[in-house]
């Protein structure tokens, strides 16, 4: 189901598609860092696990990050560098909440 709601924000193996949620949030993202989308930020994240097909292998599944994956080390950094929590809508909570087929906690 994560791949799947993954595809459906519009992150896919052939790119972002036009008009989706994926391109919202680039657009976004692209505004807040001065033009360019960060490598290791949500857009970036999410367009590499849609090229892939798969989000379980990175850790993002449908029922939450599995322990000891990249997921959860991506969590635990970003937890780190902001005094303990994962911030709203950080890479982490991002991708996962996509991944759960949410909206990503953007607005």
């Amino acid at each position: 189901m994560a791949d799947q709601n993954v595809r459906n924000a519009g992150f896919t193996p052939s790119g972002i598609t036009a008009g989706s949620l994926a391109s919202s949030l680039m657009s976004q993202e692209a505004r807040a860092s001065g033009g360019g989308v960060p490598s290791g930020g949500p857009t970036s994240t999410l367009q590499e696990l849609g090229a892939r097909g798969t989000t379980h292998s990175s850790g993002y599944t449908s029922s939450g990050i599995c322990g000891g994956s990249r997921a959860s080390d991506m969590m635990s950094k970003e937890a780190s560098s902001h005094g303990g929590g994962v911030p709203r809508g950080g890479t982490t909570s991002t991708v996962q909440s996509i991944s759960m087929g949410g909206k990503g906690g953007r607005r």
